[in-house]
């Protein structure tokens, strides 16, 4: 099968690749596996996330994506060449129209980074587009209406909060804080109270499982296991939702105050807008357990997670990629 046009979301944690007709085709972990001697990529996604903290000395497991932007070119440009040969095979006829999504707070220099990666690895031409206004598209927003819509895509890497109307971003502002930060948090709370060393795969099931952004009445608890740091050998220790609650209080707080900072800066007829329809929560960090009521409760405006949170960007590329003639003017951007 020819494959013309290929959207991909180039996420810090996760990236998911989706081609028109055929839906989401890739879903895999922002991992590659390289050799140290000669930088060989030895593995990409799923293979290589089981190699993270379990490497010998020869084999250097990394995350190439930073923060939503690209930390490292190369791994970068070897994970997008894997997925796209992945998807299109290795032997093809033409070159794809290849879309990327790229955090609201990126700058010239970065997105001119993401479209030559995209190129180098196999692309014919490279189209870029704000996360936030895919993941408002993909959580079924009508983007184009004189009307103001919120969006709080929470990712791995950043937090995307913006302001859309008539078609483009009003107001927008890109926090550097996402579920990647939060597990981090996760692992040092662990680290200082119970004086034991866990993974961030650890501290990422210890989110999913019991993590909640407000306290809970009736706790949930859970097992972990890691290396004890008094005696150095495995220990195992239990641990309660609110102590999870406890632990990402500072990254809640972040996300918390750049939503207040694009509110602040929202004209206020759209202001008006968002109070009577809300604010829509998407991305693997609105998964997190009352989110939706901490934003509520802190902010005053009613707010909500949309549907298939988690895929909303994904979703949001696929429509522009279904639609691309409808949305070449309006919304893609150049290099």
């Amino acid at each position: 099968m020819l494959v013309r046009r290929i959207g991909i979301d180039l996420g810090t944690a996760n990236i998911l690749v989706y081609i028109p007709g055929r839906g989401i085709v890739a879903n895999e972990p922002s991992v590659v596996a390289v050799s140290v001697d000669d930088n060989r990529v030895l593995a990409v996604g799923d293979e290589a996330k089981e190699m993270l903290g379990r490497t010998p000395d020869t084999i250097f497991a990394s995350r190439p994506m930073k923060d939503g932007v690209i930390a490292d070119y190369k791994i970068t440009e070897a994970m997008l060449k894997y997925l796209i040969n992945k998807v299109s095979g290795r032997f093809r006829l033409i070159r794809p129209e290849v879309l990327v999504s790229i955090p609201a707070g990126v700058t010239s220099t970065e997105r001119r980074a993401v479209v030559d990666a995209a190129i180098r690895a196999g692309a014919k031409t490279a189209y870029i587009v704000k996360e936030p206004m895919l993941a408002a598209i993909g959580a079924g927003i009508p983007i184009q209406k004189a009307s103001g819509n919120m969006i709080i895509n929470i990712g791995g890497g950043t937090s995307e909060i913006a302001v859309i109307s008539l078609g483009g971003i009003v107001a927008a502002t890109s926090a550097r804080v996402g579920g990647n930060k939060i597990d981090q948090a996760i692992a040092d709370y662990v680290k200082r109270k119970f004086s034991l060393a866990i993974g961030d795969r650890t501290a990422e099931e210890i989110k999913i499982k019991i993590g909640s952004a407000l306290p809970q009445v009736k706790e949930e608890y859970m097992d972990i296991r890691g290396r004890d740091l008094t005696g150095g050998l495995p220990s195992i220790v239990k641990i309660s939702s609110n102590e999870v609650t406890q632990a990402i209080q500072d990254e809640l707080r972040e996300i918390i105050n750049a939503i207040k900072k694009v509110l602040q800066e929202t004209p206020p007829e759209l202001s008006a807008d968002i109070m009577d329809k809300g604010m829509v929560l998407s991305g693997g960090g609105a998964l997190i357990k009352n989110i939706d009521q901490l934003v509520t409760k802190t902010i005053g405006v009613p707010s909500y997670v949309a549907d298939d949170a988690i895929f909303c960007v994904i979703k949001g590329i696929g429509v522009v990629l279904d639609n691309l003639s409808v949305y070449k003017k309006a919304i893609l951007l150049s290099k």
